[in-house]
């Protein structure tokens, strides 16, 4: 069943995801080169700490950190520790909280010092990617037509979209129904009603979609080691469009408005 969230309920979801905000606001100033994927993780449980909130990964089946650091070709649930960041990688952060019985949920990736362009491109994509997600979450649409939205905009520019991974619905508990594929499963999947609450996030390879999990059984990396970006917010449905919960001051995360011109190649305008 998915449960449509009251106003009450959607505000302290937003409480949640605007500490998940500022919370990934602060780690993007901190990623340098020299900076451990550990204490980017210290700092992050620190301030979630401090605004009263519990790090909603940290135990999760046995996860054994706060966050996930996914650095380069780590698609996703990258394990924090001595990992030290270079230059011209990019930096995939995953940060979940627990905040007055409800869950926040987003990711950014971000580049550690100048990156190439091909991996500014990557990033921009799957920003776009996210920003039509969100725009297609709105009431009457199916959960089919977010995953839409993201696989034709990143296979136009020749990337592979991850399947083993999906978005989900998110309320008092951080997977809730229904999944949210960021690719076209070929049923249309349920109908999307307004209140419902769920975390879109796209994973994106410069190559293959394909992935594999290391020996550690949490970090996933891509089949052909090229590099990955992932991108989430949590999203109320409403009828005009998705309403991000965990959005903060940052003019490249989600953003919506014309196609960057850095990406070749864009014949046609998403919708």
């Amino acid at each position: 069943m998915i449960a449509i969230r009251t106003s009450r309920e959607i505000g302290l979801l937003r409480d949640a995801n605007q500490i998940v905000a500022e919370v990934l606001t602060a780690l993007a100033g901190m990623v340098r080169p020299g900076v451990t994927t550990g204490e980017l993780d210290a700092a992050a449980e620190a301030m979630m700490l401090q605004r009263k909130a519990r790090p909603a990964f940290k135990g999760y089946h046995g996860y054994p950190a706060s966050t996930c650091i996914s650095v380069d070709e780590v698609v996703v649930h990258g394990i924090p520790g001595k990992r030290v960041l270079e230059p011209g990688q990019i930096v995939s952060m995953d940060v979940g909280v627990q905040y007055r019985g409800y869950y926040g949920d987003a990711a950014v990736t971000v580049a550690c010092g100048e990156i190439d362009e091909d991996r500014q491109r990557l990033l921009d994509t799957t920003d776009w990617a996210l920003s039509e997600a969100v725009h297609a979450a709105r009431e009457g649409n199916f959960v089919r037509d977010i995953g839409r939205a993201v696989q034709r905009v990143c296979e136009a520019q020749g990337y592979g979209v991850v399947r083993d991974f999906v978005g989900h619905g998110i309320g008092t508990e951080m997977h809730e129904a229904p999944q949210v594929p960021n690719f076209d499963v070929g049923g249309a999947g349920p109908r999307l009603k307004a209140g419902m609450v769920v975390a879109i996030e796209p994973m994106v390879n410069m190559g293959g979609y394909q992935v594999k999990v290391l020996a550690d059984g949490w970090t996933a990396v891509t089949a052909d080691g090229k590099p990955s970006a992932h991108f989430e917010h949590s999203v109320v449905v409403r009828e005009s469009g998705g309403e991000i919960l965990s959005g903060a001051a940052w003019p490249v995360w989600g953003r919506r408005g014309p196609w960057p011109g850095s990406l070749p190649g864009n014949n046609e305008k998403t919708v």
